[in-house]
């Protein structure tokens, strides 16, 4: 992040949370620079991008003010309430249907699931991969088969240590992505008619996988800023012979939420009581806001019964197809099922990001990207703040890069999907979140592209035709 885009989201931040109020003169240029140690052209460029976000106005020979906003902030959503009843799964052709247009590189991509492109080192990623191909040596063909690349596996054994969690690279098992971590772990867990619970809404890609291996599912109240129920997870646990869990604490897909601290260790201890094993989903968890990295539930593991999932597809290498499975009493099943169906994951990929990470090359990348995602995610707000029609609710995740917002009440996401795609806007439709096809008002957007003047005008449109839609079928 730019010394002036650190500026203006530092100026925003007081501005949303109301230590700058409406009318209120902003320090002078000259003030500024001297106060802050900043040169005339940085203090300039942050009051121009707050100007071009609507929050604050020139006034000719005065100077920068807070602008008057129209109205407050958009409220956040409630707690969702899905129905306490298990379910069978028929998600897949759905999904597929909604999400071929996001492969089309003409659309506006705010129902996407990826990050942009140009947001990672993947030219410079290319030349360690490219050095790992000439150098490899050839007993890495046989000697990196499950569970991986040793030096990858200490890598990532460092990382949970810097984050609070210490375990062995032993109990690393490298994937072909994050997914076919997921659908591991299930494999391991559970069999065809077994009871999976899940938060509600839950990312559609964790459905799919559940639906594959012949699962039912229980959805669970999530709260889109603290996460799920936990009285009305431990009420399923009491009422459902749950074999498993499938939970994100850390930025959740699609809500966002952030579990606090005092609810992780309580969710830990409930399924450690139950002996219920926890798939955590924590793909997301390297691209928080703050100061501090969130805390993973694989930290408070004392029995072995998290497996802790994630991948480098959010966070460095999209298209890498790297990913992991921390999966404590779990690893050697996990292992040889890795084995049975892949094989491996591809040697020389693991040598490049085990030696990115090495030279320290990952966390300058992340402190880059975190800002970026920050900034994004202010804008993306903003624009809804603009655009939208009154009644709608939105997520300010502090973390991650997608936002959830509810529209108002009789709202068809699906139509509204139909309708933006035929002006060149993916949205991603809330019933896909959902196993009941629950959330036909809601939709999730992702806000993980550069702002620019396009996707302005593409969240005006979407505004516009948010406002114009007609309603769900009753």
């Amino acid at each position: 992040m730019t010394r002036y885009e650190s500026l203006a989201l530092e100026t925003e931040q007081r501005i949303r949370d109301g230590l700058l109020r409406a009318g209120e003169r902003l320090p002078s240029v000259r003030k500024a620079c001297h106060s802050l140690r900043l040169s005339p052209s940085t203090v300039l460029k942050a009051y121009y991008l707050l100007e071009s976000r609507g929050l604050i106005e020139v006034r000719p020979q005065s100077g920068y003010y807070v602008k008057a906003r129209l109205s407050r902030p958009l409220p956040e959503p409630e707690m969702t309430r899905p129905p306490a009843t298990s379910t069978a799964l028929e998600v897949s052709d759905f999904i597929f249907e909604i999400l071929e247009s996001v492969k089309d590189p003409a659309v506006v991509p705010l129902g996407s699931s990826f990050p942009s492109p140009f947001l990672f080192p993947l030219a410079r990623l290319g030349r360690f991969l490219a050095a790992a191909a000439r150098h490899m040596d050839p007993l890495a063909t046989v000697t990196d088969l499950p569970p991986g690349n040793e030096e990858l596996r200490r890598q990532i054994a460092l990382r949970y240590l810097a984050h609070g969690g210490a375990l062995s690279p032993d109990e690393i098992v490298i994937t072909s992505g994050a997914m076919e971590a997921l659908n591991l772990c299930l494999q391991a867990l559970t069999r065809p008619g077994d009871l999976v619970v899940v938060e509600s809404p839950s990312f559609y890609a964790g459905l799919q996988a559940i639906e594959r291996l012949g699962l039912r599912v229980v959805e669970i109240p999530t709260h889109p800023r603290d996460g799920i129920s936990l009285p009305a997870l431990a009420e399923a646990l009491q009422r459902h012979p749950v074999k498993a869990c499938l939970l994100m604490a850390n930025f959740q897909n699609p809500l966002g939420s952030l579990m606090p601290e005092a609810h992780r260790r309580e969710l830990v201890a409930l399924l450690a009581r139950h002996q219920v094993p926890l798939v955590e989903d924590d793909t997301y968890a390297e691209l928080y806001f703050g100061k501090e990295a969130p805390l993973a539930l694989k930290s408070l593991d004392r029995q072995g019964l998290v497996l802790h999932v994630s991948s480098f597809s959010k966070s460095l290498a999209p298209g890498y197809r790297i990913g992991w499975v921390a999966a404590g009493r779990y690893a050697r099943a996990i292992q040889r099922l890795k084995l049975a169906t892949s094989l491996a994951t591809t040697v020389p990929v693991q040598i490049a990001l085990a030696d990115f990470m090495r030279q320290g090359a990952f966390d300058t990348h992340l402190r880059r990207l975190r800002g970026a995602l920050e900034l994004q995610e202010a804008d993306m707000a903003a624009a809804v703040e603009r655009h939208f029609p009154p009644g709608t609710r939105m997520t300010r995740p502090r973390g991650g890069y997608f936002s959830w917002v509810e529209l108002p009440a009789g709202s068809d996401a699906l139509a509204l999907h139909r309708a933006a795609l035929a002006h060149g806007i993916s949205i991603a439709p809330g019933p896909i979140f959902s196993a009941k096809r629950e959330y036909g008002h809601c939709i999730r957007l992702n806000f993980g592209h550069p702002w620019s003047a396009p996707l302005e005008q593409a969240m005006a449109t979407l505004g516009q035709l948010a406002a114009e839609a007609p309603s769900a079928p009753a």
